[in-house]
């Protein structure tokens, strides 16, 4: 029996996993992954499971807890009832459930808490979001790292990065800050405003890379214009950069194939899209699209080419970032927790409350599944077929049922069954997954990689009307100057959001005043949250860290939406630290 699988859970890497003697171990053959697993892999069997049906408090069998579900399907209105699908596994199979609520004629969710916004500011300026590959990233003699914590999201790309020269932007001196040549401390949310000065200073002393310009970028001049409406000065203070610091960084990238790592913590505000398309801008202006060893790498699409099976429309949407859950008398909630993980979780639990039944899929009890009227366990990503894409390259796993598991059940299997009850007609699961693997060609030995992907990205031009890259040509947003401390929700290196070992802590500069172990209150304008003192000096002295996953920090943030892109805005409230 193929022993080889694909790790379903959120984030870059999608680590190739082996399964010997019921253990997970690295697959040493994968390109990418080569071997390593992440903490959560490794302890995977630690986490309990929920591994019995119930409603209303009460244990049922699985026979029970989908005739209740049936039941209720066939009581309510269609357009009473929305269907959350999160990304708890981010498996493509996972989509059968919107297939059925889509043709049922349930509401949808669309927009995101992860990466919307950065995603629509590369939209704008590019046409499409594709992937660089690590092996077009081990080309590279620069890399900026901006605003991305390689060791805990992205692992599997440091051994792409030896002996590169090292740039970093971030608030935090991270572990990769530590080791890089260059660590900027920007202040939080100053990205879009640096990457403007430095488009002006590139242009003022001639380095932008004037042949690419004229094939791919001929509007680039309208772009400059708009950097010198910037205030020099003002923003420099502003953004804690200096010139010198702006000089140092231009000598270190022009006339050098260099990489851009932009993360999402860029992008966590309501002007994220303005702010990757300047980072993009400033990509353009360099050259550094199309060519090997260079781009400005975020999260690609990790769907870009691959043919789907369900893809059937829903006739209505909500935007997840502020689901009005009291509108619908049955709210489907699968491999997401509402109650912990949307922004104002104030107004999340007071909408659920409202709510006129809950029913939560998935594999863990949380803040939601406490909530909810019936609880469905899902099987395990060893318990059943599926086939995992990544966001940080181009190959295509497939992930074989490599175990029998009688706890839970699978989420086609549960989509086909609901299907079967409502008259909708559905793909086999084998048909399903030849047509996905369809859309893969063999790479290295055992491996496929998604058919028709260029790399590098954009070689022949840009996704757009005329294969030219559109440069940022707004910018209608100014520097919190508010009073009140910088809030970052970055991944903790023990959680996955609210999975696994999830933090506690409210994480501060010794240098603040407040002993570690006390208690403290931290407010935003929409709540507040009691949370114990953690020291960490790698902070700057005006930011308090609360990693994402931790209970009751989105007491403290927002759901407004971002300028575009339909996305959590995450960071921008200002807030204060006060002695409980």
């Amino acid at each position: 029996m193929n022993n080889l699988t694909a790790c379903p859970l959120d984030c870059y890497d999608a680590c190739s996993v082996r399964y010997e003697n019921g253990r997970l171990k690295g697959d040493t053959g994968h390109p990418v992954t080569q071997g390593y697993l992440c903490p959560h892999l490794n302890h995977y069997a630690e986490y309990e499971r929920i591994t019995q049906p119930r409603y209303r408090g009460e244990a049922v069998s699985m026979k029970e807890a989908l005739r209740i579900l049936t039941e209720r399907l066939r009581e309510a209105a269609p357009h009473t009832v929305l269907h959350y699908r999160g990304g708890g596994n981010m498996g493509v199979m996972q989509r059968a459930t919107d297939h059925f609520f889509a043709a049922y004629g349930a509401t949808l969710t669309r927009g995101s808490l992860c990466d919307g916004a950065g995603h629509a500011g590369i939209i704008a300026g590019r046409g499409a979001n594709y992937a660089l590959a690590p092996e077009e990233i081990a080309k590279a003699e620069v890399v900026i790292v901006w605003g991305r914590n390689l060791h805990t999201t992205n692992s599997h790309l440091l051994p792409f990065l030896k002996g590169k020269t090292l740039i970093v932007i971030d608030p935090v001196r991270t572990q990769i800050a530590e080791q890089a040549d260059f660590h900027l401390p920007i202040k939080p949310n100053g990205d879009l405003y640096l990457a403007l000065l430095l488009s002006r200073f590139l242009i003022i002393e001639g380095s932008e890379d004037k042949a690419f310009l004229e094939a791919y970028g001929s509007e680039h001049e309208w772009f400059y214009e708009l950097t010198q409406t910037v205030r020099i000065k003002k923003v420099l203070d502003s953004i804690d950069v200096s010139l010198g610091d702006i000089g140092r960084l231009l000598e270190m990238v022009v006339g050098k194939r260099t990489v851009i790592l932009a993360g999402i913590g860029i992008q966590k505000y309501a002007n994220g899209a303005a702010t990757m398309r300047a980072i993009d801008s400033f990509g353009a202006l360099l050259g550094l699209f199309g060519k090997e060893g260079c781009g400005v790498s975020y999260l690609g699409d990790s769907l870009s080419g691959v043919g789907l099976p369900f893809e059937r429309k829903a006739k209505h949407y909500e935007t997840v970032a502020n689901l009005p859950f009291h509108k619908y008398e049955l709210v489907f909630i699968q491999g997401a927790n509402p109650a912990s993980q949307l922004p104002d979780t104030a107004r999340v639990l007071d909408s659920l409350s409202k709510a006129g039944a809950i029913v939560y899929f998935g594999l863990y009890e949380n803040e939601t599944s406490q909530l909810a009227d019936l609880v469905i366990p899902a099987k395990s990503f060893l318990g059943k077929e599926d086939i995992r894409a990544s966001y940080g390259s181009d190959y295509l796993q497939y992930a074989p049922m490599l175990r029998m598991e009688e706890a839970g059940i699978g989420e086609y299997e549960l989509a086909a069954q609901l299907c079967g009850e409502f008259g909708v007609a559905i793909e086999s699961e084998e048909g399903c997954i030849e047509q996905i693997m369809a859309s893969s060609e063999p790479a290295e030995p055992g491996y496929f990689r998604i058919r028709g992907r260029q790399q590098p990205p954009y070689r022949d031009g840009f996704e757009t009307d005329d294969g030219e890259f559109v440069f940022l040509d707004e910018v209608d947003y100014d520097f919190n100057l508010e009073e009140g401390m910088f809030l970052l929700t970055s991944k903790s290196p023990r959680s996955l959001n609210s999975q696994f070992r999830r933090e506690h802590a409210a994480y501060l500069h010794p240098d603040l005043g407040f002993a570690e172990g006390t208690r403290v209150r931290v407010s935003s304008a929409v709540g507040s949250v009691e949370l114990e003192v953690r020291h960490d000096d790698r902070l700057r002295r005006d930011c308090v860290l609360i990693y994402s996953g931790t209970p009751g920090v989105n007491y403290l943030t927002t759901s407004r939406l971002s300028d575009e892109g339909e996305n959590a805005i995450f960071q921008d409230e200002k807030i204060k630290v006060e002695p409980c």
